[in-house]
């Protein structure tokens, strides 16, 4: 496929998540009575980041559920609500597709690998077999401007990942 080609699904993916964002409810409710930002429920530990990118106003909340204990414990719940451009919320739906069923181990190299990619300038190319639809936002890492707006769930997930440490 020409890099053009390659760009233009980039794009599509992008623009399909934007569109029909996969995760995303209306609003997340505080965890707790006590403004508490984790929580055990049902034996999921629950955690949740809200993140906001000063730049441009974007805003996104991440709450993540998590079964079991260490680097083995799994992703198992994944919402998100947020506000703001197409790149952050599609970035939080492939986030949610990314992420969701995976180890904390594999979706914290996965968090590293596309940091990596967007802050590569465009000199990375993405690894589809690890990334998955994250690797369309490698033409986001030309933009300075825009890496923030498409690291911001990614931000906001780490976040709550390092609360339930």
């Amino acid at each position: 496929m020409t890099s053009s080609a390659m760009q233009q699904l980039y794009q599509q993916i992008i623009l399909d998540h934007a569109k029909s964002a996969h995760g995303a409810v209306a609003e997340l409710p505080a965890i707790s009575a006590d403004a508490a930002t984790t929580a055990t429920v049902d034996g999921v530990r629950l955690a949740q980041s809200h993140q906001v990118n000063t730049t441009c106003g974007d805003e996104v909340t991440v709450r993540v559920g998590l079964t079991g204990t260490g680097a083995d414990a799994q992703v198992d719940e994944f919402a998100w609500c947020g506000a703001g451009c197409s790149i952050s919320m599609a970035s939080a739906s492939v986030l949610n597709d990314t992420v969701r069923g995976t180890s904390v181990a594999e979706s914290e190299a996965m968090l590293d690998l596309f940091r990596e990619m967007l802050r590569s300038r465009g000199t990375i190319e993405p690894d589809e077999e690890v990334l998955g639809d994250a690797a369309a936002f490698a033409g986001v890492s030309k933009y300075p401007a825009r890496v923030k707006c498409a690291m911001l769930p990614w931000v906001a997930f780490e976040a709550a990942l390092l609360q339930l440490r």
